[in-house]
């Protein structure tokens, strides 16, 4: 089992930046690969970005590269997200997700076996 606790989301101006976090707890031992996902209000849930076991590899939705940057700190078996220029179709529960199936980095939600709860990203006009 791993157990995954977001943290770092609020309400922030368009322009803004915001850092998520998420420790992961429990079987962290494996390699795995780890991601971010969001659901914006009446939409399906959708895939931000991706990061491999070793850090090395990264993967971004269209919609946020060049603006949002995904690492991870093995050492603290915890994975964040630097989320900068924030727009307004930003606001979303942001998920926290990791693969113990791959440690490639994915977009595929289907890869991910265990989720965070959520944290809530609003980005005012």
């Amino acid at each position: 089992q791993v157990q995954l606790v977001e943290s770092g989301g609020g309400l922030v101006q368009a322009g803004g930046s915001l850092r998520l976090s998420c420790p992961a707890s429990g079987r962290t031992g494996s390699a795995y690969a780890m991601a971010w996902f969001r659901q914006a209000p009446g939409k399906e849930r959708e895939f931000v970005a991706a990061i491999s076991w070793s850090g090395l590899s990264t993967f971004y939705a269209d919609s946020v590269k060049g603006r949002f940057t995904i690492s991870r700190d093995n050492a603290k078996n915890t994975v964040y997200l630097q989320m900068n220029s924030l727009k307004p179709e930003d606001t979303a529960v942001y998920y926290c997700a990791a693969s113990t199936r791959t440690g490639v980095a994915s977009p595929m939600q289907n890869e991910y076996d265990y989720w965070g709860q959520g944290t809530q990203v609003t980005v005012s006009s």
